[in-house]
């Protein structure tokens, strides 16, 4: 019976530490705006997952023309990069540095007002690499890559957040 109540004092106790030092879940984010259009190149994978990231996680709705929202987001490049990093003594490659950039500017809809200027995430990882296993590589890299590309996604929406803009 001793361990029981000891059990519970324990989870109490660390229950009222984590409130008390501020912590709390992330949740929704609420975005300045009430509706945004996304311009982007129509094959971008980046603008699907920032428009169901959009769509899904705040009270923002994404409209299909330009005309109807109250900011533009233009998605203006998106650059996927691969650098060697580092040969080994016979000159093969072992390392590899991938680069993700996303380049973007959020206005009003007549183009007008600019609430964030041309602005541009960079995100990027360091991979080994080995040529009897390129298949395994290619498929690490493919998965580098849609990480970062979530990545930016997250911090795009939380500069969105941050964003001033004058409502209607």
């Amino acid at each position: 019976m001793f361990i029981i109540h000891r059990s519970s004092f324990i989870v109490l106790t660390a229950a009222l530490l984590l409130t008390s030092c501020g912590f709390k879940l992330r949740g929704a984010a609420t975005l300045p705006f009430d509706s945004m259009y996304v311009q982007a190149a129509p094959s971008s994978q980046f603008a699907v997952q920032l428009k169901r990231a959009v769509a899904t996680g705040s009270q923002a709705r994404i409209t299909d023309k330009p005309d109807n929202a109250q900011v533009v987001l233009q998605i203006m490049n998106e650059v996927r990069e691969k650098q060697i990093l580092s040969l080994s003594g016979g000159g093969r490659v072992r390392e590899y540095q991938i680069r993700y950039r996303v380049s973007y500017r959020l206005t009003d809809s007549k183009g007008a007002t600019e609430y964030i200027p041309p602005t541009e995430i960079v995100l990027q990882r360091d991979f080994s690499f080995n040529d009897t296993e390129a298949l395994a590589k290619e498929s690490e890299e493919a998965l580098l890559f849609r990480d970062m590309q979530t990545d930016a996604v997250q911090q795009l929406v939380r500069r969105l957040h941050a964003a001033r803009v004058a409502t209607k």
